[in-house]
């Protein structure tokens, strides 16, 4: 009775460390690589729709922003500034997708054994907001709330740490 009573108590701590984050596995039909992605999960920033995605291969980590609502333009030379929470800090990155007009952006990390620091930020802090520069001098802000900060840290952080047991 005290062996089960034991076991009894310890059960929780079984229960936590199951895969909380929901992440779907699948292989690349073309490259036949297995990645992991958390899917599109839609936010509602700023009034306009917009869904992100975070997917990981054993080779990069991209970070898929489509804004719904609307057409959005971004080329090559498109620029996303994020902002992070409780401090000035920021970081600046290209869009690494193609020229579109449907309102998708790229934002792609190499998947290395030592975890990039810009990348182990987006695990580590919550991002506060985005500033897009698009072409033509077109500026999208979005601004998140404090449920969707936790949101996008944890989708960030499941996939990198997943991303690194894909076997290469």
């Amino acid at each position: 009775m005290k062996n089960f009573l034991a076991l009894l108590f310890l059960f929780p701590l079984f229960s936590s460390a199951q895969d909380t984050c929901g992440l779907k596995r699948n292989t690349d039909p073309f490259s036949h690589q297995k990645k992991i992605s958390t899917g599109f999960i839609p936010f509602l920033v700023n009034g306009s729709p917009l869904s992100i995605s975070v997917e990981g291969t054993n080779a990069e980590i991209d970070f898929f922003l489509w804004f719904t609502g609307g057409s959005k333009c971004f080329d090559d030379a498109s620029t996303i500034q994020i902002n992070y929470e409780g401090d000035r800090l920021k970081a600046n990155f290209k869009n690494s997708g193609s020229m579109n007009c449907e309102g998708a952006f790229h934002i792609t990390f190499r998947n290395t054994p030592a975890t990039a620091s810009n990348l182990q930020r987006l695990t580590d802090r919550k991002v506060a907001s985005f500033r897009i520069n698009g072409p033509n001098k077109s500026i999208t802000d979005v601004v998140f709330s404090a449920d969707q900060k936790k949101q996008l840290m944890k989708m960030a952080s499941c996939v990198v740490r997943e991303a690194k047991l894909i076997p290469k």
